[in-house]
Parts: structure tokens; C-alpha cells; sequence
């Protein structure tokens, strides 16, 4: 009998020249159906039954990878067993020699079999590394052929497409793609199956995605009605067109004017030809000023029509924009701002110019020439919501109308002629406050 050790050291000289158990790793695959486990001279045949003999190539290659895979997890358990009960009976053998309260001998012992358990760890460690290797190469291979199949499908469905399209043509047409078919049709239906279920996957797939991206926008239009941009914690609804619907404006001084900065967060439902923001109108004139929305256009006009700046396509229906309008009488310098950035700026507007005071300052609609608001215009009226309403007495600067326009911004800053939450804004009609 050989001892423990000895026969640890052939078993691992066995494992590592790869014949464990007299396993052999040389075998013929060219026969498909070869699939034989040697031990000495005795061989046992059949380990592998196919249960239908019209198979084809593919299937037999997956078979056999399928068996290599399996040789290769028992070699690994083979291994780790046989680690397991050398050290066991190592442990063994200790325990016995060291109830004979042999001291000296267990000490050497236990140092013999320190160096044994590194030599064998260390072995161990290499043979893992091995088999790891072999393994990862093997998967790899696998990987590859996995490729291959889902490259050969794809092929053959795009000619499938063909042939058929080519037998749509014509009779002629039909033969010649028959001429050409392969010579092995039941991979080809294979191929055809795969690709049909990958595409009906891929189908499946952007059909959800359509949902989630519907989903997502009706969630962005649900936050975006309830909305409210620079920190403001109210806003004016205009909830429909009408020549009653509209919010009258008390200032906090004198509109007796040579210069104006208006700005206003604004959400139009549907904008028309002219849509009235804001208008400030006197008996002798009831557009005096009026910042103005047609389209996707906004207007600044000052002492009538006559005296207009106009922006153009920058206006969306239903989401918020911060408008500014700026005048001043000095040089007739007029300029129009949308969300921060100035869109238009034009001299000579008015100049010389003083807006008379003891006007009437109207939001979403405007004066009529008969002077009460009996006989408005719906046709100009605005529907939406508007917020943070403000007017001063002067330009501001361009970091300061930038800086109010930011949606993150705060609602405190407020005009010394109008200021909002601080002047009186009194709606009529259906206007209303909402939060």
C-alpha cells in the first residue's frame, strides 16, 4: 500500500497532465454521436442517447459542448473530493499520534504536515488556475459560436425576406432563389424561428418603451399645470376667452411715465392674431401701452400701433415664458425679452414720449374706445395663467432681467409701480386666484 502522501502525489500528477480517473481528452469528435468515458481497458458506450436521429449539425455541436463542459465540473469536484479526504486522514493520523502524549513527535508531525498542506495548497492554487483558464478559454470558444449561430439566423432571414419578396416578383424569379436555397433547409427553419422570436422580442420591446414614453409625457404635462415658475406661490387664472374675464390693476404710483420696465410670467392656452398681456389705456387713448402676444410673436407698443417692436416665433402655447418689455423716452430705445435673452431692441420708438397718467391698467384684455368694460373684445382676451406681475419706473439691466427670469428664482423682487402680492390685482368675470 502506498502511502497517503505518495498516492496525493500521483493522483495531483494525474490531475495536472489532465487524466484524472482515467478520463482522456483525446477523443475523435468527427461522429457526432461519439460520447465514451475510458477507464483502463473497459469502456461503456451509449452515456449519451439522442433521442432523434434527424439532427442537425447545430444541435450536435451544442450537445457536444455541452458534454465538454460537464467533464470539466467533474474534474474540478474530482479534485476537490480528493484534496478533502487526504487531509481528513492526515487529521486523522495526527489525533492518533498525539494521544500517546508523544510531544516532540506531534510537533514534527504537525511541521511535516504544515509543508505538506502548503505543497498541496500551492499545487491546489496551480490546478485551480488551470482548470480556471480552461474554463474561461472554453467559455470563450462557446461565445464565439454563439455568434456565429445568431450571425448565420440573421443571414438567413434576411434571405428568407429576399426569396420571398423575389417570389412576390414572379414564378421565374421564385425559381432561381429555389436554385439557391441551402442544403440544409431544417437549420435554415432553425435560423428562421430564432430570428422571428428575436424580432418579435425587439417588437415587444419598443411597444413598452412606447408606453413608458407616453406615460412619462402625460406625467410631464400633469407637473407642468401645476407648475408655478421664480418661486411664486399664486397665479391669475383666465380660465377661457371672454370679454368678461379679466384682472384690473391699481398702481402703487402714477403712470405719468418717460420710462418703464414690465415683466410677467405668462402660460397661454392658444394664442391668436393679437392676445392681450397687459394694456394701460387712458379715455383719449385705451392703448396707450400694451405688451401684446400674437402667435408665437411678441409686441411692445407705446402711444398706439403706431410705435411697435415685435419678436417673432418664440412664443409655445402652453408652457411658461418670462416676457419683459423695456422703453425708455430719452433715445426711443425699445426692447422685448423672452426667458432672460433679449429678442428684440429698436430706437427711435416714441421718443420724446410721456404716458399721461390717470390711466387703467387691465391684464388680459384691453379698454374699449367707449371707456367702461361693458363692450370689451374677446377676440383679444387671454386664456392661461399669468404671475409675477411687475413694473418699474425705469430700464432695468440686463443682469437683473436675467436674473428674474431664472424659474428657480425668487418672487420677492418686485416692481416700485407695480409690485406683485403687494399691488391690488382685482380678477373679474372667471378670473381667479389659484396656488
Amino acid at each position: 500500500m502506498y502511502a497517503p502522501g505518495v498516492m496525493l502525489a500521483l493522483c495531483l500528477s494525474c490531475f495536472l497532465n489532465g487524466n484524472v480517473f482515467g478520463y482522456e481528452y483525446g477523443e475523435d469528435y468527427s461522429d457526432p454521436y461519439y460520447n465514451v468515458i475510458t477507464n483502463g481497458d473497459h469502456q461503456q458506450t451509449g452515456a449519451t442517447q439522442i433521442p432523434c436521429q434527424d439532427v442537425s449539425r447545430w444541435d450536435k455541436l451544442f450537445i457536444l459542448l455541452e458534454d465538454s463542459q460537464m467533464r470539466q465540473n467533474m474534474i474540478l469536484q474530482q479534485s476537490e473530493d480528493m484534496v478533502k479526504v487526504e487531509m481528513n486522514a492526515l487529521w486523522k493520523e495526527l489525533q492518533k499520534l498525539s494521544s500517546n502524549n508523544n510531544k516532540a513527535c506531534v510537533q514534527a508531525i504537525e511541521n511535516t504536515c504544515k509543508c505538506i498542506k502548503e505543497q498541496m495548497n500551492l499545487k491546489l492554487d496551480r490546478a485551480t488556475e488551470q482548470l480556471r483558464e480552461a474554463l474561461d478559454k472554453f467559455q470563450a470558444q462557446n461565445n464565439e459560436t454563439f455568434q456565429q449561430l445568431l450571425h448565420f439566423s440573421r443571414s438567413q432571414a434576411t434571405r428568407l425576406t429576399k426569396l420571398e419578396s423575389n417570389f412576390l416578383q414572379g414564378v421565374g424569379l421564385t425559381q432561381v432563389a429555389m436554385k439557391s436555397l441551402p442544403t440544409y433547409p431544417k437549420e435554415e427553419e432553425a435560423s428562421s424561428t430564432d430570428s422571428g422570436n428575436l424580432e418579435r422580442a425587439l417588437i415587444a420591446t419598443a411597444a413598452d418603451l412606447q408606453r413608458v414614453h407616453a406615460q412619462l409625457a402625460l406625467f410631464q404635462r400633469a407637473t407642468a399645470q401645476r407648475y408655478m415658475p421664480s418661486g411664486c406661490e399664486m397665479a391669475l387664472l383666465f380660465p377661457m376667452r371672454s370679454k368678461h374675464i379679466f384682472a384690473e390693476v391699481t398702481p402703487s404710483k402714477s403712470i405719468s411715465l418717460q420710462s418703464f420696465t414690465i415683466c410677467m410670467w405668462a402660460k397661454v392656452t392658444q394664442s391668436l392674431n393679437r392676445t392681450v398681456l397687459f394694456s394701460y389705456g387712458t379715455r383719449r387713448n385705451p392703448q396707450e401701452l400694451q405688451l401684446l402676444l400674437a402667435g408665437r410673436s411678441v409686441l411692445l407698443t407705446v402711444g398706439g400701433e403706431t410705435h411697435l417692436v415685435e419678436s417673432h416665433s418664440l412664443v409655445t402655447d402652453g408652457q411658461w415664458a418670462h416676457v419683459c418689455g423695456a422703453w425708455s423716452s430719452e433715445k426711443g430705445l425699445a426692447t422685448l425679452w423672452l426667458n432672460g435673452q433679449r429678442v428684440a431692441s429698436v430706437a427711435g420708438v416714441a421718443e420724446g414720449y410721456i404716458l399721461p397718467a390717470d390711466g387703467f391698467i387691465l391684464l388680459g384684455q384691453e379698454r374699449s374706445w367707449l371707456g367702461n368694460y361693458q363692450n370689451l373684445d374677446s377676440s383679444v382676451a387671454f386664456t392661461g395663467k399669468m404671475t409675477g406681475v411687475n413694473m418699474w419706473d425705469h430700464v432695468l439691466e440686463a443682469g437683473r432681467i436675467k436674473e428674474y427670469a431664472k424659474q428657480d428664482g425668487s418672487c420677492d423682487n418686485r416692481g416700485n409701480v407695480i409690485g406683485w402680492g403687494v399691488s391690488v390685482i382685482i380678477p373679474h368675470g372667471g378670473a381667479q386666484y389659484v396656488n
